[in-house]
């Protein structure tokens, strides 16, 4: 197993879906709701594991663009649990120093939501220990277009060249350009879907499926999903021979 010290073959950056909060709800026959307050408090553990086995960035998907659809009353709790968050969150993130971020549209978000998830980011914005990043909002095919969005604005003001533009500078225009590349995407409750999530960042990444519901995962599965990450072979397109090639060159 990987010790904390060794962080040869952890991952830089963890992706979580964090799926399975109303069918916890349901199994422990809890009032509709009560699975998404149980889920919240399984992200502190997580969170501080993350810090203590120095993974660079943990990048988690609170609330996706289509679950706005979700009804009304559900919606209205996830928001509410997010403010909740943050006001929890800021001074836990001050003292492990980590920066907190948040991706997604905001358009739909409320004035004092808003307000509040960018005070959390400036607050805690020179911290360097790692990097939590909150998903709200949030789509992977919105992420593409908002990309696609802003470089069409500089091509339109002179200030790029159509001939310039290529996977590198989208991906310059792709939320958290700044951070590795997602290495390892974990999703709980058993769905083998990716549901729109960082389709960009983690292009590359390594999947984990479990049929743990999110309130449910801990972190010794976490570390499981990290040993099952360091057993795999990753190729990036090149065959095994070459991989094993430059592992002796290097």
């Amino acid at each position: 197993m990987t010790t904390s010290e060794d962080t040869t073959h952890l991952p830089k950056h963890v992706a979580i879906i964090m799926d399975g909060n109303n069918r916890f709800a349901k199994k422990m026959q809890m009032q509709k709701g009560a699975g998404h307050r149980e889920g919240k408090n399984v992200l502190d553990p997580i969170v501080e594991h993350c810090r203590k086995r120095k993974i660079q960035a943990l990048t988690v998907f609170a609330f996706s663009s289509e679950n706005w659809n979700r009804p009304q009353y559900e919606v209205d709790l996830l928001m509410n649990l997010l403010e909740e968050t943050i006001h929890e969150q800021i001074p836990r993130m001050e003292k492990f120093e980590i920066a907190l971020r948040f991706i997604g549209d905001r358009s739909r978000l409320s004035p004092h939501l808003r307000e509040l998830m960018l005070h959390a980011e400036q607050r805690t914005a020179k911290f360097t220990q790692m990097t939590l990043t909150i998903a709200v909002s949030y789509g992977g095919m919105w992420d593409m277009a908002q990309a696609a969005q802003q470089i069409a604005q500089e091509v339109k003001a002179g200030k790029l060249e159509m001939s310039q533009i290529n996977t590198e500078l989208m991906g310059q225009y792709i939320s958290l350009s700044d951070l590795p590349a997602v290495d390892l995407l974990i999703r709980t409750g058993g769905d083998y879907r990716l549901s729109n999530f960082l389709l960009w960042q983690a292009a590359y990444a390594e999947l984990y499926f479990t049929e743990t519901l999110w309130p449910e995962f801990d972190v010794q599965e976490f570390d499981h999903a990290l040993e099952v990450f360091a057993g795999r072979e990753r190729r990036f397109g090149k065959t095994s021979e070459q991989i094993q090639q430059d592992k002796f060159e290097n």
